[in-house]
């Protein structure tokens, strides 16, 4: 009887297992799904934050680890050809939940300005952004505009645009102004450290142009005229200025002998040291004197060695072959009390 019980409840447990595991296969297999199959479709895979595409009318949602754009694309198996456009671009952080990105395909495109035509693949439909990117110049007074396709044979199934020249003689282009890098100290943070305050944006303005032909070909432009349409803003960064801790006269001392300062002269040499900058290695006055010996400028001290900036060993190195000039260290702090600097 034992056995028997023993029986089914082995049969039970295997029975149980294999649900279990199939239920568990069929699962996985249904939620996994293709870009391709549908236009709303969702899957999820192990991350942190929700990521939803937009591609030429499907929609694809998904559960993703990467951290960037162009990284979510590449894991979610999508393929960006050349001429696409993506928005946000492809290096923009994936910095909250629910997060959006729309891809914008390139298609064939003929530009016709005369004689002349340029073939592009471009995801654009702003026509004069087109012609641009064509390398067709639009003057003043010019059109340009979509018109239907007659002949496939001919052009293929690329969207047809042609240029109509007005006699324009003056031209108007949108050009950048770059924004300008400032640096503020923050004496609260850390030296060595750094943060950007205010991300930096490009302005716009407008520039005119009179331009000079030549039988008809574009010889020359005279800049008449320029007009802000959006100023620029300056990237700010913040950098650590917080001084440095005052070091006991223990460890001053070490430094002071591994410069080369005898015994005989370290009371002399911390005497002065101390009265100059309490040893502190970026210690910086209004005049521009920095480090440990307020040399002025700072970048003398570069003869002892390249980092002088930092290493408190290399500034009283140099201090030492600056105080020989009062014949020593006890010279130089006899003339420092005489007249309160050296």
């Amino acid at each position: 009887m034992k056995l028997a019980r023993k029986f089914d409840r082995a049969v039970i447990l295997a029975i149980t297992a294999t649900l279990v595991l199939f239920f568990g296969c069929l699962m996985k297999t249904n939620s996994v799904e293709t870009f391709a199959e549908g236009a709303d479709e969702t899957f999820e895979t192990v991350g942190a934050k929700f990521v939803t595409f937009y591609d030429d009318g499907k929609k694809l949602t998904v559960r993703t680890e990467a951290t960037t754009v162009g990284e979510a694309i590449e894991r979610a198996g999508i393929l960006v050809s050349p001429g696409d456009i993506v928005e946000p671009g492809m290096g923009t952080e994936i910095n909250a939940d629910n997060f959006f990105i729309n891809i914008y395909r390139a298609r064939p495109v003929v530009v016709k300005d005369g004689v002349t035509e340029k073939y592009l693949m471009t995801a654009s439909y702003d026509a004069k952004t087109i012609a641009s990117e064509a390398g067709v110049t639009m003057y003043d007074g010019d059109e340009i505009a979509l018109v239907p396709n007659a002949n496939f044979l001919e052009n293929g199934a690329a969207n047809i645009y042609v240029v109509t020249r007005n006699g324009g003689r003056t031209l108007t282009l949108e050009e950048e102004i770059p924004f300008a890098e400032e640096t503020v100290k923050d004496a609260g943070m850390e030296k060595g450290k750094s943060e950007v305050r205010q991300l930096g944006e490009v302005g716009t303005k407008k520039v005119y142009y009179n331009v000079q032909y030549v039988d008809n070909v574009e010889v020359s432009r005279e800049l008449v005229g320029e007009e802000i349409v959006r100023q620029p803003v300056a990237r700010v960064t913040a950098v650590g200025a917080k001084p440095s801790v005052r070091p006991e006269q223990a460890t001053c001392a070490e430094w002071a002998r591994q410069a080369g300062v005898s015994e005989a002269d370290l009371a002399a040499a911390l005497d002065l040291i101390y009265h100059e900058s309490g040893c502190r290695v970026d210690a910086q006055n209004p005049s521009g004197a920095y480090g440990i010996p307020q040399a002025l400028p700072g970048n003398k001290m570069a003869s002892a060695g390249a980092d002088w900036e930092t290493n408190p060993v290399t500034q009283i190195r140099w201090m030492a072959g600056y105080v020989s000039r009062y014949g020593g260290w006890q010279g130089a702090i006899n003339f420092w009390y005489a007249h309160g600097w050296y």
